[in-house]
């Protein structure tokens, strides 16, 4: 595949941001009129990709739903989020091949009384033709689940006129999902990066959706239809890539919400604002306080005892500066308060936050400078507990890390307390994706391999894009191989303290790591 040709000058691109590289693309491609909507592929129909609504895509949309009757279009692609209360919210997505009319969800308490009928929105993007490929039109829809109750497993049918779920046809169609619970109890959770579509992610979500997760948490570089990753308009992409995603993730996402945050390579130069359009396109995340068109990937929930914080890593990285500063402070500003009030609340016990590029790791990407400049102090100051990234194709895990150094050493089975002890980072870019591994000299060391090294010598990212070379003693578990968290939460009874027991499972089931996160007393430390 070849780099396509967008005709903006090299010395040109280099300062401009992704915003104004879209602006630039979008004037200049504004005269072409070439657009695939519908199609045979492989014997199947060709589906499309999603944006700002344009005259364009207004007409061939009309025109598709015009040519198409209903009953011929089957959704798929479904995948779920929370709103912003996960006791009482849910959000469900899906993709259509063509457009479709008064598009719409069935809920019910049964699979067979699916009496609740909810419009659902369709979000129609647009990939503009470039390098002598056809425009590319995509069809998601999106619709909104409020008032419902806690603790409680729904059932539901996505559809639209001339397809009904409730139909003795389609009733094979039917899902579930569970609410948050009003109040905490020991649940799981499960977190990768780097996924992509490959036999591995298949095996990944496979293994994952037997822990039977409450949620999972997916930290940047979701299916690689970029797959530079630099964030600029000579990247390779193909958005024909989503669909074959969304297929491939469904059995697991229909179930279990996705809860996806940025990485470098969703960062897509084609859709503004700031290459995010797609992504605004084609989930519907939790709104929590920081501008979701602005920034999708940011984002907080609580369920349970355990406060989630989704942070955009491209806002401040050092390595891969396209998106450098695109929020002038204001994510940063954002996650201060949000910890704040997280560390604040009487119920939660746990604070994770996940987000793509790496705090602390040794891999091919190694660390980032920018998000220890940016986030660390604040992750120190509010006492955050997990730490999860991706950006690195392996499996590695900290110590427990105190003012940049070994607070306490947590030997695979051991445990650690964060207000005392330090937080420990864990890198789970093992999601699907090709592999990375480590410095050939570097042995692996897991669970039943364990192989003790007092120092590696590894570099962090500065701002001028430079390598800083650096020794490091905190990297204890690493394993080059196909992997994901899963964290069980248990919360605290009388003298226990609340747990978070951290395994790390390979795509075959396998574990590799395993820890404890212990919370005593919350003034601790």
């Amino acid at each position: 595949m070849q780099t396509p040709d967008f005709g903006i000058p090299e010395r040109l691109a280099s300062r401009m941001s992704m915003a104004e590289q879209h602006e630039y693309l979008r004037k200049r491609l504004s005269r072409r009129s070439t657009l695939v909507t519908a199609g045979v592929v492989a014997g199947g129909l060709l589906t499309g990709c999603s944006g700002s609504r344009t005259p364009m895509a207004e007409r061939s949309s009309a025109s598709a739903a015009d040519r198409v009757h209903g009953s011929a279009v089957a959704p798929f692609g479904r995948h779920l989020s929370f709103g912003a209360d996960p006791k009482t919210q849910m959000r469900i997505s899906w993709q259509v091949p063509f457009a479709v009319r008064k598009p719409f969800v069935r809920v019910g308490s049964r699979p067979d009384d699916l009496s609740r009928k909810i419009e659902a929105e369709v979000r129609d993007l647009v990939t503009p033709e470039f390098g002598g490929r056809p425009g590319y039109e995509q069809y998601y829809v999106h619709a909104a689940l409020d008032g419902l109750l806690p603790g409680t497993t729904y059932y539901y049918g996505v559809g639209h006129d001339g397809f009904d779920p409730a139909s003795p046809r389609h009733r094979s169609t039917i899902a579930s999902f569970r609410t948050a619970p009003a109040s905490p109890e020991r649940f799981v959770f499960t977190a990768f990066g780097d996924q992509g579509v490959s036999q591995e992610a298949i095996a990944n979500d496979k293994v994952l959706l037997r822990q039977g997760p409450a949620f999972h948490l997916h930290a940047g570089d979701i299916c690689y239809a970029d797959t530079s990753g630099h964030g600029e308009k000579s990247d390779l992409f193909d958005p024909s890539t989503w669909d074959a995603f969304l297929k491939q993730t469904e059995p697991v996402a229909k179930s279990v919400p996705w809860m996806v945050t940025t990485g470098n390579h969703d960062m897509e130069a084609w859709y503004s604002p700031d290459g995010y359009g797609g992504q605004l396109a084609r989930f519907s995340l939790p709104e929590s306080g920081f501008d979701p068109r602005k920034a999708p990937g940011v984002y907080a929930f609580t369920y349970g005892n355990v406060g989630v914080v989704a942070l955009d890593a491209n806002d401040v990285s050092y390595e891969i500066p396209a998106n450098f500063g695109y929020t002038d402070g204001k994510q940063t500003a954002w996650l201060n308060r949000t910890l704040k009030e997280l560390r604040a609340e009487d119920s939660v016990d746990f604070i994770v936050v996940f987000f793509h590029h790496c705090v602390y790791s040794t891999s091919k990407h190694a660390s980032d400078g920018g998000l220890r400049a940016e986030w660390l102090p604040l992750f120190v100051e509010h006492q955050v507990d997990l730490v999860i990234n991706g950006h690195n194709h392996a499996y590695e895990r900290t110590d427990a890390i105190k003012n940049g150094e070994v607070g306490k050493p947590v030997p695979i089975g051991a445990s650690a307390d964060p207000a005392r002890d330090g937080i420990v980072y864990v890198t789970a870019g093992g999601g699907g994706k090709t592999l990375y591994g480590f410095d050939p000299d570097i042995k692996d060391s897991y669970e039943g391999h364990v192989r003790e090294r007092e120092s590696i010598d590894s570099y962090l990212w500065t701002r001028s894009r430079k390598r800083k070379d650096e020794t490091v003693e905190w990297s204890r578990v690493r394993y080059t191989g196909y992997s994901f968290l899963s964290v069980e939460v248990e919360t605290g009874t009388g003298t226990t303290p609340a747990r978070l027991k951290v395994s790390a499972l390979t795509h075959k089931g396998e574990r590799i790591d395993h820890f404890e996160v212990r919370r005593g007393s919350r003034s601790a430390g």
